[in-house]
């Protein structure tokens, strides 16, 4: 039996955020069904919490999107997973913070639990160190990309560049908020301009926020991993971040606070701090489902000692 949860990120309230299934375990299940798990639940990311592999790391994290894409940034994809350890009581955690230790792909990095009490009240990631990519000069063919006109992109403050701390995205000036909220993009000529530059996904923003503690207006389009539009994406926000402070757009000291999903119906704040270089990604979740995961003697793998999955889906967990 596998046990899955489904966690809100970059939220605090049920049904806001970036949802997220995080599946216990399933070590040992081939990869192609890792894939066939990822595709039943259909999010931008589905996370497998698995034993560590590498010296140093607490929990290993494996997460796939629906199209079967393995995603190795430090995003809404550990954060959720670790709200929920943090959340089971699976950590062991002393005072205010503790500092754990993820292991995605090749790498292990620290990942800060927070508490007020015995609350868990935020968890913050460190992502890479960011290194500034290729810059897309071809400013109409972007923006009819994006099914907007060139003069809305606002090239003239900072350049669309792709950033990487973890994955490489392309970052993208919008003039404002309203011209976010009308994009439209053609998939296929998005994905060509992605491939172009290097980039795995697009992130759109504007420095001119819907709300008030907020320093951008995001919108992420990912045609190369399958994600049409994702609500919260971490390894978006940092390397916008760390390109917003390279141009003189804001402040290493600050903690920046970036908006996403709204256009969506599914507003997610992320906060960003620039700290020795390095940006820490932090937020919030909300566990909102759990139920236990079934599968048949097909997909169980002969030989590995797994019994076959049987499945029934809980009443709904406690949120928090």
């Amino acid at each position: 039996m596998l046990r899955f949860h489904l966690v809100d990120v970059f939220a605090t309230e049920p049904l806001t955020g970036n949802p997220l299934a995080v599946v216990e375990n399933g070590d040992g299940l081939p990869l192609r069904v890792l894939h066939h798990i990822a595709r039943e639940f259909n999010q931008s990311e589905t996370t497998f919490v698995l034993p560590p592999t590498r010296a140093g790391a607490d929990w290993r994290l494996r997460s796939f999107t629906a199209a079967g894409a393995e995603v190795f940034g430090a995003g809404h994809n550990a954060l959720g997973a670790w709200w929920w350890l943090a959340r089971s009581r699976k950590l062991t955690l002393a005072g205010r913070s503790t500092v754990l230790h993820q292991e995605i792909g090749d790498r292990v990095l620290p990942v800060t639990i927070s508490r007020i009490g015995r609350r868990v009240d935020a968890i913050a990631m460190a992502q890479e160190a960011p290194v500034l990519g290729t810059r897309v000069d071809d400013v109409a063919l972007l923006a009819r990309a994006l099914g907007l006109s060139s003069s809305e992109l606002a090239t003239d403050r900072v350049p669309c560049q792709v950033v990487f701390t973890g994955a490489p995205h392309l970052m993208v000036p919008i003039r404002d908020a309203a011209a976010v909220d009308r994009i439209q993009p053609d998939a296929a000529a998005l994905l060509d301009v992605l491939r172009l530059a290097g980039a795995e996904g697009c992130y759109v923003f504007s420095l001119d926020p819907r709300r008030s503690e907020a320093i951008a207006y995001t919108r992420f389009f990912n045609p190369t991993v399958g994600i049409w539009e994702d609500p919260a994406t971490g390894t978006a926000a940092g390397p916008l971040a760390a390109h917003l402070v390279a141009n003189g757009l804001a402040r290493a000291e600050h903690v920046l606070t970036i908006e996403q999903g709204t256009a969506i119906g599914r507003t997610s704040l992320i906060q960003v701090e620039m700290r020795g270089g390095i940006p820490i990604v932090s937020g919030r979740a909300v566990v909102v489902a759990s139920g236990r995961l079934f599968l048949g003697p097909r997909l169980t793998p002969r030989g590995s000692g797994a019994p076959p999955l049987t499945a029934a889906v809980d009443p709904l967990a406690p949120c928090g």
